[in-house]
């Protein structure tokens, strides 16, 4: 029996590790950089663009319906809308994944997820998968805090827990928006974002 055990548990952390890579990848934006303005489809159909949605700041997630961390982190994100859009910083989610490669995550699987959680912010789709490169997002969720002047101010993890909300000691992305509110620099301006990889359309 132990000789099965341990090699599982040696699996199960190898994937751990694979999954909770670093937020560098050594492409997109870094902090202080400007992100370029982008118009992406709204799962009602609207059209969103980055230079109109932005208010004081804005908190952009890459994000999907099928990656499990994806799913467990959907509350939470819902919560920093309903606490900071009311202080200029609203959310932007964004689904970076090629339908083809992953079917769950096509638009109309979006519009499905977006109505069954009654997500209160915009839920676009990178379907050229043009966007997510730039922002160098690599997983799901990865998040990038914007200021008004649309300038990076923090990339990575959305809190310290990502298995479970009640076990959140530090939640990165509302310190971030409270240091950029008083006129200072996050810290930690960058951490790591533990979720799925983005899945790339195949050439």
């Amino acid at each position: 029996m132990k000789r099965i055990v341990l090699p599982l548990f040696a699996l199960f952390a190898g994937l751990l590790l694979l999954t909770s890579a670093s937020v560098s990848t050594g492409g997109g934006y870094q902090i202080g950089d400007k992100a370029e303005d982008f118009k992406l489809q709204n799962v009602d159909g609207s059209w969103v663009q980055l230079s109109e949605f932005i208010e004081d700041g804005a908190i952009v997630i890459f994000t999907c319906n099928t990656c499990p961390w994806a799913q467990l982190y959907e509350d939470r994100i819902i919560e920093l809308h309903e606490e900071f859009a009311p202080q200029g910083f609203p959310v932007l989610t964004i689904n970076p994944n090629d339908p083809e490669v992953q079917p769950g995550d096509s638009f109309e699987a979006m519009k499905k997820r977006s109505a069954e959680k009654e997500f209160p912010f915009p839920y676009v789709f990178d379907a050229e998968q043009k966007v997510y490169p730039k922002f160098g997002a690599t997983r799901t969720p990865h998040v990038f805090l914007l200021s008004e002047d649309l300038t990076v101010q923090y990339i990575g993890g959305i809190d310290d827990s990502a298995q479970d909300a009640s076990g959140v000691t530090v939640n990165y992305v509302a310190e971030a928006i409270k240091a950029v509110k008083a006129g200072e620099k996050p810290d930690p301006a960058t951490t790591k974002a533990i979720g799925c990889t983005i899945k790339v359309k195949r050439s």
